[in-house]
């Protein structure tokens, strides 16, 4: 008996679920997306709810009945429950760094990002505190930086194959080089990030215009 399919709920323009989809695209599971949050509602209801007491997306759903929230969480039992275990190293220190810096990823680049992004794409340009755009770029670059001597010496986080450390990584650095802050030169972030451009997963579901986001000048 195959893998159950899996429906996914969230609207495809989420970080949180392009976090997801990329997942479930790398490992070529079998699966439906329903448009819900932002602009399509849905996630108000009692039906939602009862699966996602939090109102959040994504939630997926398994066709033999499981139910489950939180992107990462979802991402790792993905990547655990995959027969190959592509996106888990089982050995040595691969294991060890793919899950450190996963963790490191979601704490010291996603949180500041995301400030970053409400404070420049989700802001009128005449309302922007550009000393608090700033001191949130430090943030970010100082974060990027420790990154930057690992990834000249192997092409992902963890070692030679994509992990669930580059889903969590990676997933951020689309809005990162598409929107307009100034960029400290880290050749080997830029190159990592070209490498997942390449990547046919990446592309349809992390590389998703975000203008919809701006509001209007």
């Amino acid at each position: 008996m195959g893998a159950p399919m899996i429906t996914v709920l969230g609207r495809a323009t989420s970080a949180n679920v392009q976090r997801v989809m990329w997942t479930i695209a790398e490992l070529g599971i079998e699966y439906k997306r329903v448009d819900v949050g932002g602009a399509f509602g849905g996630n108000d209801t009692p039906e939602y709810l009862a699966k996602n007491p939090h109102g959040l997306v994504p939630t997926i759903e398994t066709d033999d009945g499981r139910v489950m929230w939180e992107s990462a969480a979802i991402v790792r039992w993905l990547a655990l429950h995959d027969p190959e275990r592509r996106l888990w190293p089982t050995s040595g220190q691969e294991e060890l760094s793919a899950d450190m810096w996963a963790e490191w990823a979601a704490r010291y680049i996603e949180n500041p990002l995301l400030q970053m992004f409400i404070a420049l794409v989700r802001t009128r340009t005449a309302d922007r505190d550009w000393g608090k755009i700033r001191e949130i770029g430090s943030r970010i670059h100082k974060g990027l930086a420790a990154a930057e001597p690992f990834l000249a010496e192997r092409p992902f986080l963890a070692g030679d194959r994509l992990s669930i450390a580059d889903i969590n990584f990676g997933l951020l650095l689309y809005r990162y080089y598409e929107m307009e802050i100034e960029r400290p030169d880290l050749p080997a972030v830029a190159a990592y990030y070209q490498r997942l451009t390449e990547r046919p997963a990446y592309a349809e579901h992390v590389m998703i215009d975000f203008s919809f986001a701006r509001p209007p000048e």
